[in-house]
């Protein structure tokens, strides 16, 4: 893993994010290749998603799903 990662850092699986935004995991993945959300890589190449970023994304999500006036 990362070491600008702290110990309080919880990071989510690719699962456990689509869980939260009601996605499939492959969409998470391709938000991390496109830069829309930051992944960490474990030692066996899995990616995992900090809780703290992903929460703030998702209390955004609301506001992005809107449509334009």
């Amino acid at each position: 893993m990362s070491g600008n990662t702290s110990a309080s850092d919880v990071l989510l699986t690719p699962a456990e994010v689509a869980n939260l935004f009601r996605v499939d995991p492959k969409t998470v993945t391709r938000w991390a290749k496109a830069g829309k959300l930051s992944s960490i890589r474990t030692l066996g190449g899995h990616r995992r998603y900090r809780e703290s970023e992903v929460r703030h994304l998702l209390a955004d999500e609301d506001v992005t799903r809107l449509p334009s006036a």
